[in-house]
């Protein structure tokens, strides 16, 4: 990553940084030359070669004290990427209450309290990125996934929504929607050791595609696209959502 990208002396924060797709995110912004500074609530490897920083991104109020902390010693801010999430699963008719509130507060309303904090930042700068990690599940709808599914469709509508408050301050605000990836969310799917082949093949019963590349993807491949979206080489890209999912939505 840090041969194809060089965002030095950048500045760069992530949320959802302490695993999966978040952390490979944050890592690959530190080998391309970025500041950054992790957000997640949990942080569970001995030692991470960026700035870590403790979080509930659902907390309005914790997340307003621990960025104004933040931006009052460096006040500036090159690249958001919203990639905290969580993933609750049945239907729903059967999910708690709790979850559908969690799925919503977390995916939906932690880029809300992040907006809130960093958008005045980014406004007065007038200039900037930011990369939100949605889903394809905010593309086709996927059985058992409502809570998941629809606090993706609203975290996506929100982005571009803010995509358009921004584009005339030059803010560049962009979405990649991953589909099936391997990261400990989407292993936590996987009960046999069959359950990879047959997510490749598709639920035909479930009204679930298959994935024409034939492969989950690797973290790294949806963290190539933030990395674009985030860097120069996007300068004129802004509003769009780019599916990684092998094709499982089939352009949706």
């Amino acid at each position: 990553m840090s041969a194809t990208f060089d965002f030095s002396g950048k500045i760069v924060w992530v949320t959802g940084a302490g695993k999966g797709i978040g952390y490979h995110t944050a890592l690959s912004f530190h080998q391309a030359g970025a500041q950054v500074v992790g957000f997640d609530l949990r942080f569970d490897q001995a030692d991470y070669p960026f700035a870590t920083q403790v979080l509930d991104v659902a907390n309005a109020a914790e997340v307003k004290a621990v960025c104004q902390r933040l931006l009052a010693d460096q006040p500036r801010l090159d690249v958001l990427v919203n990639g905290a999430g969580i993933l609750r699963i049945g239907s729903t008719d059967e999910l708690s209450f709790d979850d559908w509130q969690a799925c919503l507060a977390v995916n939906a309303g932690g880029a809300f309290n992040l907006f809130q904090q960093t958008l005045p930042v980014f406004r007065q700068q007038r200039a900037g990125a930011i990369v939100t990690i949605a889903s394809n599940a905010a593309h086709a709808p996927r059985l058992g996934m409502s809570a998941y599914g629809a606090s993706k469709a609203a975290l996506r509508s929100l982005c571009l929504t803010v995509g358009l408050e921004m584009a005339p301050y030059g803010v560049r605000c962009n979405i990649v929607s991953p589909g099936s990836t391997d990261t400990d969310m989407q292993r936590s799917l996987w009960h046999t050791p069959e359950a990879e082949q047959e997510m490749i093949n598709g639920f035909p019963e479930q009204y679930k595609l298959g994935i024409p590349l034939r492969k989950i993807a690797k973290p790294q491949e949806i963290v190539a696209n933030v990395m674009f979206l985030a860097s120069d080489l996007a300068s004129h890209v802004v509003l769009q959502d780019i599916v990684v999912d092998g094709g499982a939505t089939l352009g949706s």
